[in-house]
C-alpha cells in the first residue's frame, strides 16, 4: 500500500534543506526583496520570486528619490546612454547584486565613468550599495563605454544591465 500524500508532505517538511528554503522564502515575502541568496557550508540555496504583474511591467519609472550620492537631475538623465532593449549586447557588464547604484565615490564627486570614456580591465565602473556595504563594479575588460544604463541612486536587480563597454 503506497504512503499516503500526507504522510510523504509531513516527512518532507521534516527536511532541514526545505525548512530553510520556506525560511528564506518566508523572508522574501517578509521584506519585499525579489532574491535572497545563502550558502551553508558548501551548499548554495537561492530563492528568488519573479515580479510579472502587468501594472509592475507597465508602471512608468519612479521619481529619483532624494539621497546623499544622488546626482542633478541633469546629470542622471544624460548618463543613460541607450535604451535597456540594447542592453543584451556584447559586452553588457550586469549587475552582480541587488543594492542601488551609485555613479561617484562621494556625493559631489566626478562620475567613474561617461558614455565614450575609455576604461582598463579592473577600473571601477560605479558603486552599488548592498546592505550598508560599497560594492564597487569593475570593469570586465578594457574597452570603450558606448551605454550607461542605470541612474545614480537608483535601486538595481541582480542580473540587471549596468554599462555597455566596446
Amino acid at each position: 500500500m503506497p504512503p499516503s500524500k500526507k504522510a510523504s508532505s509531513k516527512t518532507a517538511l521534516n527536511d532541514p534543506d526545505l525548512e530553510l528554503i520556506a525560511s528564506l522564502a518566508e523572508i522574501l515575502n517578509d521584506t519585499g526583496l525579489s532574491e535572497i541568496e545563502l550558502d551553508r557550508k558548501g551548499t548554495k540555496f537561492r530563492v528568488a520570486k519573479q515580479l510579472t504583474t502587468v501594472a509592475t511591467m507597465a508602471a512608468p519609472p519612479p521619481a529619483p528619490a532624494m539621497h546623499a550620492h544622488s546626482a542633478a537631475p541633469h546629470e542622471a538623465s544624460a548618463a543613460v546612454a541607450a535604451p535597456k532593449a540594447n542592453a543584451e549586447l556584447p559586452g553588457t557588464v550586469k549587475s552582480p547584486m541587488v543594492g542601488t547604484v551609485y555613479m561617484a565615490p562621494s556625493p559631489g564627486a566626478a562620475n567613474f565613468i561617461e558614455v565614450g570614456a575609455t576604461v582598463k580591465e579592473g577600473q571601477t565602473l560605479l558603486i552599488i550599495e548592498a546592505m550598508k556595504t560599497m560594492n564597487q563594479i569593475h570593469a570586465p575588460r578594457a574597452g570603450r563605454v558606448t551605454a550607461i544604463y542605470v541612474d545614480n541612486g537608483h535601486p538595481v536587480e541582480y542580473g540587471e544591465p549596468l554599462v555597455a563597454i566596446e
